[in-house]
């Protein structure tokens, strides 16, 4: 499982439809919008580096009203929740 964060900044006054977009996008786990340089911030978990590929350019190529993304991955999980063993469910290893 690869974990990746992806600071997404948005046209003027789409926040909200963008980030009703990216939450309905399965691979897509949680979409935050906040104050600062971007508009939305989402975390996402693929199966692998090619995942991330695939979501940030075909799929999120798609929605209107993203400008500009910037995508950070995640090396190691500090996490008290076993997010691993609950995103792997029914995945084939």
């Amino acid at each position: 499982m690869v974990n990746a964060i992806v600071l997404i900044q948005t046209k003027h006054g789409r926040i909200n439809t963008v980030a009703e977009e990216l939450a309905d996008i399965p691979e897509v786990s949680e979409v935050y919008s906040v104050g600062g340089s971007v508009d939305i911030v989402a975390i996402i978990r693929v199966r692998d580096n090619e995942g991330i590929a695939d979501l940030v350019t075909q799929k999120m190529l798609h929605i209107n009203g993203i400008e500009r993304t910037e995508t950070m991955v995640a090396f190691k999980a500090y996490s008290k929740h076993d997010l691993e063993g609950l995103f792997s469910i029914g995945l084939e290893h």
